[in-house]
């Protein structure tokens, strides 16, 4: 530890299990009840229907494969190798358990792994309903096209690999400067 500040292998606190599980839990219900709302709320392919302008819309699609729709038509298999990342993640923290941090990093990961390998296994697809017009603006000045639909697993996973890489490079710079 340096200064106070805990750091990735920081073994002096570590976390109960019951709080990344907790996490998870939370995470996935709420994955789970907002895109429950979408199915029963929009239509899929509709245009998209401003809920913060400028920053986010609602609008329903399905995606059969992973990110960017890559792996088009692989939603079991694909949905299989999330719920034993997930699961992963989750034994790992049990048998090793961290940082509170980092166990909340890969309790967020875990959390959206589970998630779309739920709609996975359930429907052959995962279901998708967040459209950011400011992330589709600027790969579309980037790329020539909009930024994919997302749910709120994709954010956990996407948020928890940032943050993880993030904490990882603090720790190198943290371990530099105290030798």
């Amino acid at each position: 530890m340096l200064r106070g500040v805990p750091t990735l292998t920081d073994r002096s606190r570590r976390t109960p299990l019951w709080l990344p599980l907790l996490i998870v839990a939370l995470l996935v219900a709420a994955d789970q009840a907002l895109k429950a709302w979408a199915l029963a709320t929009l239509q899929p392919y509709d245009p998209a229907q401003p809920f913060l302008p400028g920053l986010l819309d609602w609008q329903l699609t399905f995606n059969t494969g992973a990110a960017w729709s890559l792996f088009s038509g692989s939603a079991v298999p694909l949905a299989v190798g999330r719920l034993l990342v997930g699961l992963g993640l989750l034994v790992y923290l049990a048998v090793r358990p961290q940082p509170r941090l980092l166990s909340v990093v890969l309790a967020m990961i875990a959390a959206g792994a589970i998630g779309n390998a739920i709609d996975g296994l359930r429907q052959g697809r995962v279901t998708d309903m967040l459209h950011s017009p400011l992330l589709s603006s600027v790969t579309r000045a980037l790329y020539g096209d909009g930024f994919p639909i997302f749910n709120i697993a994709d954010m956990c996973v996407v948020l928890g690999t940032i943050l993880l890489i993030v904490l990882s490079l603090l720790g190198e710079r943290r371990a530099k400067a105290s030798a």
